[in-house]
């Protein structure tokens, strides 16, 4: 299995088991949770539905609670040549599925045995047939299953979203740009937590928020998000997994859920973006300058309607919420490709070449960095450090991702080219001189010998 196809399994066990690595969770809790989880079907990246026992879903636990990340990749089994070497196996084994849907893999896999002379782990059967379609839940109705309608603490859920906001002028490009306000508000308080007007409404930009709340707040249980490309993206599934949040989407055409986060749209429509928009922001950093002002002094000092109480005594009123330390926080944020080593020990990433360890030639290798710092690139082999990739060629210094500052105004020279030749004009037409343009001076004047 290559390195992109692992990370993307590890990332998608991590979204089915997150619900269970809450540490507040007391064990009974735990139990029912994974029970819940087992009767579920989870969406696998190959595009299929899964439903996972509970004596996976424990160990999936055990491993994230060791490892991390890195301990829910895939590893090699130890039958995997015999898929490739004995394909009629699985045929059959299909034809047996098919025959008696109510067949088990352990029983296919005695039948194969008995018939045969080739043991197969169940286990292989059961994702062979999986994989084919022909698992024993795939007739089953999936109940439609609607969250709760408010979290039971504060930092149990947060809600985030994006808020299109006024014109603001954007000196890169010499006009105006339509800001986009990225906003995270705490379901059970109803706090905002943070919220920031970017220029352009991309992941980078809801990690950067992430990362702020993260810091002044805590770490949230549950983070739950719309499919807009700024949520719906690997980044911040690695985001999430690396820091132990259950990354939650809402499904589409499913607004279920998003109630509350529209009434605080509208809210920041008509008690800010109204205000803001009448006076007059001059630049996106007075904007963001007076929307911290706005929330903290007014929107979570308010009295909600639904709680009876402000959003900021209701929040605090949790205690002493779940903290990360800075390299665990640094990790999170940082994005991660894989790429091949080529002969010359060189790897690629946007548009740039670094030099890596020869002994990586030829591997498929995990390239970790942050988007704003191209010159520092971490490398990974199979979730192991391998070492650093040095710049070798390098023209781009942040990823295209980022929005870079604006180039300095440079400094005025005072020199008027057309002045200067007016100036040129005029003396020639007064004096009747002729210019010389054979002199080092652009505009000198002849000799008097060579006037007419």
């Amino acid at each position: 299995m290559d390195q992109d196809r692992a990370e993307a399994v590890a990332l998608h066990r991590f979204g089915v088991i997150a619900e269970a690595t809450n540490s507040r969770l007391m064990p009974a809790e735990r139990g029912a949770v994974v029970r819940a989880i087992a009767v579920r079907a989870h969406a696998h990246p190959d595009g299929m539905e899964h439903r996972y026992s509970r004596g996976t879903i424990d160990r999936w636990v055990r491993a994230y609670r060791a490892g991390g990340l890195d301990a829910l990749r895939p590893l090699e089994r130890a039958d995997a040549g015999l898929v490739r070497a004995h394909p009629e196996l699985f045929a059959e084994a299909a034809a047996l599925r098919l025959e008696l849907p109510s067949r088990s893999a352990a029983q296919i896999a005695s039948i194969l045995l008995h018939r045969h002379g080739i043991r197969v782990a169940e286990r292989t059967v059961r994702a062979q047939l999986r994989r084919a379609g022909l698992h024993r839940e795939a007739l089953a109705a999936e109940p439609k299953v609607f969250g709760r309608y408010e979290a039971d603490a504060p930092n149990d859920r947060w809600i985030t979203d994006v808020l299109v906001g006024p014109w603001v002028p954007w000196p890169r490009v010499d006009a105006s740009v339509r800001a986009r306000l990225f906003l995270i508000v705490d379901d059970h308080s109803r706090l905002i937590i943070d919220g920031r007007f970017f220029a352009q409404e991309n992941a980078r930009a809801g990690q950067e928020l992430l990362r702020r709340a993260i810091v002044r707040r805590g770490v949230p249980v549950v983070l739950y998000a719309d499919n807009g490309a700024p949520f719906a993206n690997a980044w911040l599934a690695r985001t999430c997994a690396v820091l132990g949040v259950r990354l939650v989407h809402s499904k589409p055409y499913s607004p279920e859920g998003r109630g509350k986060q529209e009434r605080v749209n509208r809210y920041i429509r008509e008690a800010f973006l109204a205000e803001a928009t009448h006076v007059g922001i001059e630049s996106l950093d007075e904007l963001n300058d007076r929307f911290t002002a706005w929330v903290d002094q007014v929107a979570n000092r308010r009295i909600h309607a639904e709680t009876n109480e402000t959003p900021i005594e209701r929040f605090e009123r949790g205690g002493p919420h779940r903290g990360v330390d800075a390299d665990r926080l640094r990790d999170a944020f940082r994005w991660s490709v894989t790429r091949k080593v080529t002969r010359t020990a060189t790897v690629p990433l946007e548009g740039n070449n670094y030099a890596v360890d020869p002994s990586l030639v030829g591997r498929r290798v995990e390239l970790r960095y942050e988007p704003e710092d191209l010159t520092r690139i971490e490398v990974f082999l199979e979730g192991r450090p391998a070492g650093v990739a040095t710049p070798f060629r390098i023209g781009r210094h942040v990823h295209r991702a980022v929005p870079q500052a604006a180039r300095p105004e440079p400094a005025a020279t005072g020199v008027d080219y057309l002045g200067l030749v007016a100036a040129a004009h005029d003396n020639e037409v007064g004096t009747g001189a002729k210019i010389d343009f054979s002199q080092p001076g652009l505009f000198s004047t002849g000799n008097d010998e060579t006037a007419p």
